[in-house]
């Protein structure tokens, strides 16, 4: 069942004073299907980050619209646009994103604090080891190595419950071993709490565990293969 619809989504980024342009996307049709791992890969400049934001309600696309379980989501207003963007999507990015001043556990239950709502300390404990940082439950961010940090924006990503994972560059500014880990983690999070995963990426070795792999190249998907 397709959880998530891009319907010919253009994307056009004004520069200078002589009406240039740079098209990022150009004339996107694409679908995702419940509980499936997704890779989009392509060179920087591709488009692939700026198709990640527009289909999580990040960025607006200049034509075209989304549908998140059959709500287009930019015909919302802000509020209701963030709020449908908090519960069903959660987002991982490459530099983590962490609050400094906060707790493992108080980064990880943010977004539900956030959204008023009240933590369930077995699911936040079942998150933490999952992920096998319950040990750290009361560190600081900055005492965490990089895998660790990026295990803290997976469980903050899953505390909602969302229905779809984002990813932007997850393994980017890991080691090889770590970027491997996370990769495995993501997996495993889509059998265990029946997520669909989005990952973007420039790696090609990532698109070896994909259900489906996206190649995009200069704003326009060329490549669209079901791998597994």
């Amino acid at each position: 069942m397709k959880i998530l619809e891009a319907e010919h989504i253009s994307k056009t980024y004004p520069i200078g004073k002589n009406f240039d342009a740079i098209h990022a996307l150009e004339d996107t049709t694409i679908s995702f299907e419940e509980e499936t791992m997704n890779i989009i890969i392509g060179r920087s400049g591709s488009g692939k980050s700026t198709l990640l934001h527009i289909l999580g309600g990040l960025d607006e696309p200049s034509r075209g619209k989304v549908l998140l379980e059959g709500k287009d989501i930019y015909s919302l207003n802000d509020k209701n646009n963030t709020i449908l963007r908090r519960r069903r999507i959660g987002f991982i990015y490459q530099f983590y994103n962490l609050i400094p001043d906060l707790t493992v556990y108080e980064n990880i239950v943010l977004p539900l604090h956030i959204d008023h709502q009240k933590e369930d300390p077995q699911y936040i404990q079942e998150l933490l080891e999952f992920l096998g940082i319950e040990d750290k439950k009361d560190a600081m961010p900055d005492t965490l190595s990089g895998g660790q940090q990026q295990r803290v924006a997976i469980a903050r990503a899953l505390a909602m419950k969302p229905a779809i994972i984002l990813a932007d560059e997850p393994t980017g500014n890991l080691d090889k071993k770590s970027g491997e880990e996370v990769i495995t983690l993501l997996l495993n999070a889509k059998h265990k709490y029946h997520s669909t995963i989005i990952i973007v990426t420039h790696d090609q070795s990532v698109s070896n565990i994909a259900d489906r792999v996206i190649t995009l190249e200069d704003g326009k998907v060329i490549s669209d293969t079901h791998p597994l």
